[in-house]
């Protein structure tokens, strides 16, 4: 962990909903009330962070910001958080509305991470929004392009010219409204190579270190991961910005503490995947699974995990809150301690 930051962790929900056998989120309501429920049960718990994945097309979380302004309702110390918003769906300027709103009603919370996405059920899903890519670009040059525009609403750049008409005779450019200040700071491009998160860094924009890197160099995949962070710091102090970045790696935690978690999880860690994704190789993380001494001395080895100030803990939200509240209990109890991290209350 960089000098002088303090550890966080905060869970990453995908809102995953299914009536299925097992399934404890059967429907969107279930699995919107119980996002907030867990924000409230991480906040006492004394966790940092309440995430939230943003998917389009599928029976999970999608609209991120209605979801994120009821969470802030329900708490008033954790951080509440996207992982990430397909920027590809977006309007900006609107966005820029929505994000600024969220964050005033939270008193400056919300940590907004923003990518061009994963994959997705859709084909051209994005283009069923009413976006096309410009002759010539791509999905990932749109998701810039718009992401550029979006920074620029929230740092309170004007964007349009006034209306003589309706403000008195003034002439001039306006800005979005509201602006929240300090939104523009807690803004996070969530990277998938090493190159996108020194993209980032010239952008003024956090890392948030994707579950996977779309390339693989041969190195475990902590090791990759921790490579990236260092290039995103490195390319962040030759681009001159005068804060420090925040940089959030994921990872899959299970303690397996009763017969309930050796009957859903079993009992060991996995191992690093290497596969194709879109036609590139890939790296994919390791899970941890298994008893919380075992898992505390695994993960404080895992050297993203030590390079990182944010943690974000995956969970298997159609479990339930209940249960997920304890796996969260379990990790802040038992394993989170060993790499550096303290309940919010005893910093």
């Amino acid at each position: 962990m960089t000098p002088g930051t303090d550890k966080r962790i905060g869970f990453l929900s995908f809102g995953h909903w299914q009536p299925i056998a097992g399934s404890q989120v059967r429907s969107a309501r279930d699995a919107l009330v119980q996002s907030v429920e867990l924000a409230v049960a991480a906040e006492e718990l004394g966790l940092d962070g309440a995430f939230v994945r943003v998917h389009h097309f599928a029976r999970q979380l999608a609209s991120p910001f209605p979801l994120l302004a009821a969470m802030a309702a329900r708490t008033s110390r954790v951080e509440i958080d996207t992982g990430v918003v397909d920027m590809r769906y977006e309007n900006p300027l609107y966005m820029a509305e929505e994000a600024a709103a969220t964050d005033l009603i939270s008193g400056g919370r919300l940590q907004l991470g923003v990518s061009r996405g994963s994959p997705e059920t859709a084909l051209r899903g994005a283009e069923a929004f009413g976006y096309v890519p410009p002759e010539g670009s791509s999905d990932a040059d749109l998701a810039r392009e718009k992401t550029a525009l979006f920074l620029a609403a929230v740092r309170g750049a004007t964007v349009v010219d006034a209306d003589p008409g309706m403000t008195g005779g003034a002439r001039g450019r306006l800005a979005v409204q509201p602006q929240s200040p300090g939104l523009a700071d807690r803004v996070w491009w969530g990277a998938g190579t090493r190159a996108t998160g020194e993209w980032a860094a010239r952008q003024g924009m956090n890392l948030m270190s994707s579950t996977l890197l779309v390339e693989d160099t041969g190195v475990p995949f902590d090791e990759l991961q921790a490579e990236q962070i260092t290039r995103f710091r490195a390319a962040w102090a030759e681009a001159g910005w005068d804060r420090r970045p925040r940089v959030s790696v994921s990872r899959s935690v299970i303690p397996v503490v009763t017969d309930l978690d050796r009957a859903y999880f079993g009992e060991r860690s996995g191992e690093d995947q290497v596969g194709l994704l879109e036609g590139v190789r890939a790296r994919f993380g390791k899970s941890y699974v298994g008893e919380p001494d075992q898992l505390a001395e695994e993960l404080a080895k895992d050297a993203a995990v030590r390079e990182a100030d944010t943690l974000l803990l995956t969970v298997p939200n159609m479990l339930g809150v209940e249960y997920n509240a304890a796996l969260l209990e379990n990790v802040a109890r038992h394993v989170a301690p060993a790499i550096g991290w303290a309940p919010a209350g005893s910093r």
